[in-house]
């Protein structure tokens, strides 16, 4: 029997969605597992005391110690890149490989990975973040090709609130956005509770969304030769990713 293929997660210490998400999502999958390391980030602005929180010191301390368990690819599973730059983020995977070896990868790279590889030329946004957070999003997506229509946020800056926004928010944001065509949703965030509810909003809105917690699950499986049909229940994206275009893995 082969050895299950391990997938590190670099996880935000206040987040309490991804770690159970990743779990069940991989729950069928005898082929990988996941494993995790927090680092400390508690709240979500703009703010210098926030944006000191992504500092890749302690974010290379955490994928050391996912090192230790020899995993087959690290993944920084959190948003910040789509603020901040996505360029920041390849320099963290530079980074994290140069320290550990393993391959890297990060939500925003995932996110932005899998919308080139399903051709997706617009998207709507719902986020949690206020709008100056969501502006940059805006102008990173234009910068990897992919044209922001409508734009929904909740203004929230504490990484507790943002992982206990109801459904009844979400579908109202849902439904504002959906009101203009766009060829995907996209949900830069990993703790905003979209995931849990992605199969009964696909169907409902008819639009693909393409979340976070499962970008970064699709691309590590993608980096480490990991069918991503063996995932059911989390969203069309892993339905697709078989047949997607192997550049993706690049």
């Amino acid at each position: 029997m082969n050895t299950p293929k391990r997938f590190g997660m670099l996880t935000p210490s206040s987040n309490t969605l991804l770690e159970p998400v990743c779990s069940r999502m991989l729950s069928g999958v005898s082929e990988a597992d996941s494993y995790f390391s927090r680092f400390r980030v508690t709240h979500i602005s703009l703010d210098e005391s926030s944006l000191r929180q992504f500092d890749f010191d302690p974010m290379l301390r955490a994928a050391e110690l996912l090192a230790d368990a020899e995993v087959d690819v690290i993944a920084w599973n959190g948003a910040s890149g789509s603020w901040m730059g996505a360029d920041v983020d390849r320099e963290l995977c530079d980074a994290i490989t140069a320290n550990t070896g393993i391959p890297a990868t990060t939500a925003t790279l995932a996110m932005l990975d899998a919308l080139e590889a399903m051709d997706v030329a617009s998207c709507h946004l719902v986020t949690p973040y206020a709008p100056e957070m969501n502006e940059l999003i805006v102008e990173q997506y234009r910068l990897a090709g992919v044209t922001a229509v409508n734009v929904e946020g909740c203004s929230l800056t504490i990484n507790r609130d943002i992982g206990s926004v109801s459904l009844e928010t979400i579908e109202a944001m849902f439904a504002r956005v959906t009101a203009a065509p766009a060829d995907a949703i996209c949900v830069p965030c990993t703790n905003f509770p979209v995931i849990n509810h992605i199969e009964y909003l696909e169907q409902k809105y008819g639009r693909i969304i393409c979340d976070s917690i499962a970008a970064v699950v699709w691309k590590s499986m993608k980096l480490t030769g990991v069918d991503p049909r063996s995932v059911h229940g989390w969203g069309q994206l892993f339905q697709l990713g078989a047949v997607l275009s192997a550049e993706v893995a690049k």
